[in-house]
């Protein structure tokens, strides 16, 4: 799935081709996503300017004159810039044809994405006004996680990776993160210091810059707006190395099931 350094990177590809351009067409080819496309989306969207590419945990979205394009990437979506005549494969789902000869195309093969229409103030849409802190904004501190994780019985990575907590934090990166604060993935978030918390939020911090300077990650399908893979998964300390020596202290990397997920780590320097 798209996590945040997936979609922070497709909008920084974006900005420089879609912000200030205005939209001549939207042709939908399957409206049957997650969410279905609107039915008038064509017609909402016809003439609008984009004037800012913003993002809301692993939201984007496209702020025009009169409301703004909501998308979510799914489980296997992306965006990409093609020429108008590119021809559309099975799965390329929505496209927004831009003045002068690009297309911003949806493509998503399991069609768990969504591209919506929001007239309003886009933060009070039911899918975005219960998300959590932004981990890489300045209120996501130790000091909040701790006050949050007070009394919570949960496994630390599980409370990472709750929307509602902190939002954009996937499978990857909370791995990533509690390999690199030193903290095992199975403690309880409400028994972790306040110091540790600290080490965590800057952890997490550092985890997603890093992944986004590298692109992103590309297991399966994930492609830049420009159609380049991301090679996070290149400098990974512990994802995916179950078996393999820590990078830090040469112990086998571990793998376990927490929530349907896998998660892997190093049972020497993880506490």
């Amino acid at each position: 799935m798209p996590e945040l350094p997936e979609v922070e990177t497709t909008r920084q590809g974006l900005l420089p081709h879609v912000v200030g351009k205005r939209i001549r067409d939207v042709i939908v080819r399957n409206a049957a996503l997650r969410w279905p496309v609107p039915a008038d989306l064509s017609r909402r969207l016809r003439g609008e300017q984009v004037v800012a590419i913003r993002r809301r945990g692993k939201y984007l979205l496209f702020d025009c004159r009169e409301g703004h394009l909501l998308v979510h990437l799914g489980m296997s979506g992306r965006l990409t810039l093609v020429p108008d005549n590119l021809p559309p494969r099975p799965h390329d789902h929505v496209d927004v044809r831009f003045e002068g000869s690009r297309t911003l195309r949806l493509t998503d093969p399991r069609r768990f994405g969504a591209m919506l229409w929001v007239r309003g103030p886009a933060e009070r849409h039911a899918l975005l006004k219960g998300l959590g802190l932004e981990p890489l904004e300045a209120g996501f501190t130790g000091a909040a996680m701790h006050a949050k994780a007070r009394g919570r019985r949960a496994p630390v990575k599980h409370f990472l990776m709750d929307a509602r907590v902190v939002t954009g934090v996937g499978n990857i990166y909370a791995s990533e993160a509690l390999h690199r604060a030193g903290i095992d993935p199975r403690r309880s978030a409400g028994r972790i210091s306040r110091a540790r918390w600290d080490r965590l939020a800057a952890s997490v911090r550092s985890t997603l810059e890093r992944a986004i300077a590298a692109g992103g990650t590309t297991l399966r399908d994930f492609a830049s707006a420009e159609g380049r893979p991301g090679y996070f998964q290149q400098e990974a300390s512990v994802y995916g190395r179950e078996g393999l020596p820590c990078r830090t202290c040469g112990a086998a990397i571990r793998a376990l099931r927490q929530g349907q997920r896998s998660t892997f780590y190093c049972p020497s320097c993880q506490r």
